[in-house]
């Protein structure tokens, strides 16, 4: 995306309409059928013309054929609240809704009152939309200033009015609901950029036309997570990346973190920004051409370091290529090379990473220190459908995993060590608590996933008032760590599926966490998984294994659970097994179980 990123917009506009009259021109992954499609609505309160066309081409370029239902100007409220438009029979997958701030009064209480409660009313008509997610601008505060330097002084001024509105729109979104943040942007590119009181006026343009590329983009990033497009872990250099100098010659006391020197305050800052991405549960990895004691020694005994030891998850410092190296920190994390951005100062490694490492996101990194954090900010590498409880406690997970690794090398039976580790398992039925977990793991996970199929949290929460489904979050911790919700199971009964009757549970979807494999999770699920069937009135499972390029670790499991391949009248993606549940399971499980639910 970057590349559209800095294109003109005239050029970004020949480019779309191009695109729109000339389908060969799709980008060739769509061409081979080999990209995703999606359905997608979006409504604003002024033109979006050529917004709808460049965000085609934004989404295009990532490999995302986009079937984008326009609406009309000013029609939000005809196409939202009107039960029966186009918009409904369109049933898209995604709403896009832009507003801006001569949308309402913001003169009085009573005129915030009424903004809010048109957008619960939009809100609200929207949850009709099966698995819907609705995408919606806060409103960017203008420029102009009615009561001067006292507009910040009071409460009931337009600039506060609208703070409060957007506000308020933070707290009371529903769980299916995203913020595109027009006041941010606004802000980052400059009130005077955004705002085009001539365009506006001539053709009711939203925000400048100079500005399509940037909110077509901000567009695009939230709704890639949702598509499984999710980067996990910071790949990190060490000389004069985290800091200045080199270690090797200068020594763990000789290197510049010094906050009274200016380059070392700016590496400061930049360790400051990564341990706040480790904060909200990005992965911290190391990949260093260095002796690995050598490598460490700063984070043992410089005093000015911010970041420690134990906030990297994985440490690789040595004198191979880094590109090995980055095949085995994805190794070591479970995660896949699709999930790593590397960030290192030298140009020859980044190319050495982007020709072998194609997967992996590379991060341009200017010359100077003090310009990292915008360098890694701007790039917006870590987007995500949200943040749970899971992802902020994950990389102390990976790290305890140390320990674990540890104690197991003392255990020359692996049924011991895992009792050892004291595991307790919980599995319940998914509720509003465990929702937007839940609909995350099922974005995230890749490798341990037999459908490999993508539920919105609009979608989740639909599911959970159906009584022929049965959603199953299982939830893991053992001695060193608290995983927290780490397994999701969708079960349908009867689903119209190949090979199905109406007495069958099928199992929709049934993903995992890879950190916890090789646990015995997956026995404590099929317990579950058999317990849930018969209590649907159930007398068979079936299930089916759909390959993609990263689940073939889990081929192999429904015969290793005791299922019988199953022929199928009606072709399906995948291949199909089938379970009696007269004949019971017997399956080793190491778990004990929590059941205060």
């Amino acid at each position: 995306m970057n590349d559209l990123y800095n294109e003109p917009v005239p050029k970004l506009i020949k480019m779309a309409n191009r695109l729109l009259k000339s389908p060969e021109d799709y980008s060739e992954a769509l061409k081979e059928g080999e990209g995703e499609g999606l359905k997608l609505a979006v409504l604003g309160s002024y033109s979006i013309q050529h917004l709808t066309k460049v965000l085609r081409l934004f989404l295009d370029r990532e490999g995302v054929f986009s079937e984008i239902y326009e609406g009309e100007y000013d029609g939000i409220k005809m196409d939202v609240l009107d039960p029966f438009s186009k918009l409904y029979e369109f049933n898209p997958r995604f709403v896009v809704i832009l507003m801006r701030h001569n949308d309402f009064r913001w003169e009085s209480e009573e005129d915030l009152k009424e903004a809010e409660s048109f957008v619960d009313s939009l809100f609200s008509h929207l949850s009709t939309i099966k698995g819907v997610t609705v995408f919606i601008s806060n409103i960017a505060l203008p420029p102009e200033r009615p009561w001067g330097t006292l507009e910040a002084d009071y409460i009931h001024t337009r600039r506060s009015l609208i703070t409060r509105f957007n506000l308020d729109l933070a707290k009371n979104r529903p769980g299916n609901a995203r913020i595109i943040d027009f006041e941010y942007l606004s802000s980052l590119k400059g009130k005077e950029k955004w705002f085009d009181d001539t365009a506006y006026y001539l053709s009711k343009q939203g925000f400048s036309m100079d500005q399509l590329g940037t909110v077509a983009g901000e567009i695009t990033r939230m709704i890639l997570p949702d598509l499984g497009r999710v980067r996990k872990c910071l790949v990190l250099d060490l000389d004069n990346t985290l800091w200045g100098g080199i270690v090797g010659e200068d020594g763990p006391e000789g290197i510049n973190v010094d906050p009274n020197d200016p380059e070392g305050e700016a590496y400061r800052a930049f360790q400051e920004y990564v341990l706040l991405l480790k904060k909200r549960g990005v992965l911290l990895a190391v990949n260093s051409k260095n002796d690995e004691d050598t490598a460490k020694e700063p984070f043992e005994k410089n005093p000015g370091m911010i970041l420690k030891l134990s906030d990297i998850a994985c440490f690789t410092a040595n004198w191979s290529d880094k590109a090995g190296n980055m095949a085995y920190i994805a190794k070591h994390l479970n995660i896949g090379m699709d999930s790593l951005v590397f960030f290192d100062d030298s140009p020859a490694e980044r190319e050495i990473i982007r020709r072998f490492c194609p997967e992996v996101l590379i991060i341009d990194v200017p010359p100077d220190p003090e310009d990292y954090i915008t360098a890694l900010d701007r790039e917006d590498p870590f987007e995500w459908t949200g943040v749970t409880r899971e992802d902020i406690i994950r990389s102390d997970s990976y790290i305890a995993n140390a320990k674990r690794e540890e104690m197991a090398s003392s255990f020359t039976d692996y049924r011991e060590y895992l009792k050892a580790l004291e595991m307790k398992g919980r599995v319940v039925r998914v509720s509003e608590a465990e929702a937007e977990r839940f609909a995350m793991l099922t974005n995230k996970s890749n490798q341990f996933n037999l459908r490999t199929q993508r539920y919105s949290d609009g979608e989740i929460r639909k599911m959970m008032d159906d009584e022929n489904i049965r959603l199953l979050a299982v939830s893991l911790e053992d001695k060193f760590t608290g995983y927290g919700i780490i397994s999701c199971i969708v079960l349908r009964k009867g689903a119209g599926m190949p090979g199905c009757k109406d007495s069958d549970c099928f199992i929709e979807n049934w993903c995992m966490s890879c950190r916890v494999l090789k646990r015995g999770v997956e026995n404590l699920s099929f317990k579950h998984i058999r317990e849930e069937a018969e209590k649907m009135g159930c007398s068979r499972l079936v299930g089916e294994f759909i390959r993609t390029r990263k689940n073939g670790m889990v081929e192999g499991l429904y015969a290793s659970l005791g299922f019988s391949p199953l022929e199928t009248e009606e072709p399906g993606e995948g291949v199909f097994y089938e379970y009696d549940l007269s004949k019971g399971g017997d399956a080793d499980i190491l778990i004990t179980e929590e059941t205060d639910r």
